[in-house]
């Protein structure tokens, strides 16, 4: 077990996967998505939930999103994503929304960083077969939502407020000691 200042790990990585769903949340919204958090499902022994699940029913879209801010397990990522795309497709979409979608996005979201552009580069034939859609083809997929996508859409950190957030912590500064040299 890893521990780091007590629970401040687990509120570090929460609060950088808060602020990456909360981006998403905010712009789906403004392009008219009926957004829900953390979606719950447990069908034929297939138990989790989603991060955020997205419907345009005047499109009859729906778009399923995993938000990670850091990439650490590339096949479980996309093992546990086609296991939501084939719910959300059989009976999530229904279930919650109220209508059978005709067009599918499934969406893997990470922080603008170098360290994440450099693990999808790493990874490049596993998530370029799952995720093969990037950029302005899902920014535009999401604008008009017509026919399936699959694909990896990178978000700036943000501390909500739209301004984008230094990494690490605050910087401790010490005063300059010459007997130290």
């Amino acid at each position: 077990m890893v521990t780091w200042r007590g629970g401040d790990l687990d509120r570090l990585v929460d609060e950088a996967h808060a602020r990456l769903v909360g981006e998403v949340v905010r712009r789906l919204t403004s392009l008219r998505w009926d957004v829900r958090v953390e979606v719950t499902y447990s069908e034929y022994g297939e138990r989790g939930s989603i991060d955020v699940l997205g419907a345009r029913p005047d499109l009859l879209a729906v778009v399923s999103i995993e938000v990670k801010s850091d990439l650490t397990v590339i096949e479980a990522t996309v093992r546990k994503s086609d296991e939501k795309d084939r719910l959300v497709r059989r009976t999530l979409t229904r279930d919650r929304f109220g209508f059978t979608p005709r067009s599918v996005g499934r969406l893997l979201v990470l922080p603008a960083t170098t360290a994440a552009r450099r693990r999808v580069r790493d990874s490049t034939i596993t998530l370029a077969t799952a995720f093969p859609s990037r950029g302005d083809a899902v920014r535009s997929w999401l604008r008009r939502a017509t026919g399936d996508l699959a694909g990896i859409l990178f978000v700036p950190n943000t501390s909500g407020g739209g301004v984008r957030r230094a990494p690490g912590g605050p910087k401790r500064i010490r005063r300059f000691n010459p007997r130290s040299t």
